[in-house]
């Protein structure tokens, strides 16, 4: 039996094929993303290049599957009741289910907000508020202001439940795609973000395939199912029921990834987790940190002191990460070009796990001093994985990864301090997220045999 998976989007369109009886991958291409002029160009070049490879048409393949972070990804607007609490569970869950949260909204949306939600003209809005039986304002005050903007974008409620059947009915009056689920925060401090996480998928293949243009590629394919960071995030679970506890870094041009696979409960002594409860399957976008589209942002980020300690002086530095976000499909095939990559990667990777990991904070009392933790405490996880194209093909990939490590001049912060450290240096973590959905075993073997230990670093 053959499979084929694809990945629709982001720089570049890839392809993956195995022979899924000896587990073995037997053909691989990409080609620069086309999905803003014509999808199916580059998806007609990958597949020409897997039947070159493997002798194999189209349809000599049982399976064919592909995922997509096309034309910017799956952008959410999430908005809630207080910033740390619904707002928070609503941007989880978006999160958790593959989406790029593009802004975070609490209380009362005012007529600013309003107008910038349709500025940033995102594919869908989660709204919540309230616990069950709690808040009735803001939820009703938002819907009722939500149903009157000017654009017909799926919208989700998941916010107090006694009062859905009023939200759903001020949303079918203006003629708004309105989903009601449960609450992701039912009760105060429970988070409950699947049913969102599971709606936001049955829209994404429902109606967001097509309003992407990437309908198109029914002729080649069964579908695209899922969004490409939910793919890879489902990758990454594979992986940690075998290996354990684990926390995954994807770079990209665009945004950097990070996802956690792990409870994150506090390993020192005297110490309080404080805030929300953490997901088991946490995941987080960083999409201010990337080499290509957002390599000038992550420039304007990093103190000019830590570029230096990398690159010396400075000059002609910030040209060429202009010119690296003008030109997105850039690979880089000089020894310099190669390194500055490698720079890039190992700030926005720093970044990245900093903003996910949880941190400590001191709380100095007449018994001495305690701590308390925000987020989760990763530092005894047992695995680092590194993937992305800006990773998986530079000689420097274990370095830059490195700086994801727990830092002892930074020690509050809570990343790892000792795992074993694997390279998806094949590139295949979206095929395997898509492979997990009907072959878990054999997606499970398929990573014993490609994805590659660094024994020393």
């Amino acid at each position: 039996m053959l499979g084929l998976f694809l990945d629709l989007g982001s720089t570049f369109t890839k392809a993956i094929a195995f022979d899924l009886e000896k587990e073995e991958i037997i053909g691989k291409a990409k080609v620069p993303s086309t999905v803003n002029i014509d999808v199916t160009i580059g998806v007609k070049y990958v597949l020409d290049e897997i039947y070159r490879q493997t002798g194999k048409k189209l349809e000599g393949f049982e399976i064919k599957r592909a995922c997509s972070s096309a034309k910017g990804g799956l952008k959410i607007v999430a908005v809630g009741l207080v910033p740390d609490l619904t707002a928070e569970a609503a941007k989880r869950a978006a999160l958790g289910a593959g989406g790029k949260v593009i802004k975070t909204y609490s209380f009362e949306l005012t007529d600013n907000d309003l107008k910038e939600i349709e500025d940033l003209k995102p594919d869908l809005i989660i709204l919540a508020g309230g616990t069950d039986g709690g808040n009735r304002y803001y939820p009703l005050i938002n819907a009722r202001k939500l149903s009157e903007i000017p654009i017909n974008i799926p919208i989700i409620y998941a916010g107090n439940r006694t009062i859905s059947d009023e939200i759903e009915k001020i949303f079918e009056k203006s003629g708004k795609e309105i989903w009601i689920t449960e609450n992701v925060m039912p009760e105060f401090g429970k988070l409950n973000i699947s049913p969102v996480q599971n709606l936001i998928r049955e829209i994404f293949i429902s109606r967001l395939i097509h309003a992407k243009g990437l309908e198109k590629v029914k002729n080649f394919l069964e579908g695209v199912i899922m969004p490409t960071p939910l793919a890879v995030l489902k990758a990454c679970e594979s992986f940690s029921k075998i290996w354990g506890e684990t926390i995954l870094v994807d770079i990209g041009g665009a945004t950097t990834d990070v996802c956690s696979i792990a409870h994150g409960r506090p390993t020192g002594i005297g110490v309080i987790w404080k805030g929300l409860p953490e997901p088991y399957v946490k995941r987080t976008v960083e999409g201010d940190l990337g080499v290509r589209v957002s390599a000038l942002s992550l420039w304007e980020i990093v103190e000019e002191e830590k570029w230096k300690e990398f690159l010396g002086e400075l000059n002609s530095y910030k040209e060429k990460v202009k010119f690296l976000s003008e030109n997105t499909d850039f690979l880089p095939e000089k020894e310099e070009d190669f390194f500055l990559d490698y720079v890039l990667s190992y700030h926005a990777i720093r970044i990245a796990v900093e903003r996910h990991c949880g941190y400590l904070e001191p709380l100095y009392t007449p018994m001495g001093v305690t701590y308390l933790q925000y987020g989760k405490d990763l530092t005894g996880v047992e695995n680092l994985i590194g993937t992305g194209g800006p990773l998986v093909y530079n000689p420097y990939n274990v370095s830059a990864l490195k700086s994801a490590l727990f830092d002892e001049k930074n020690p509050f912060v809570l990343k790892p301090r000792n795992p074993k450290i694997y390279l998806d240096k094949e590139y295949i973590f979206f095929a395997i997220g898509l492979l997990s959905e009907i072959f878990p075993e054999k997606a499970i073997n398929i990573l014993k045999k490609y994805v590659i230990k660094i024994d020393q670093y």
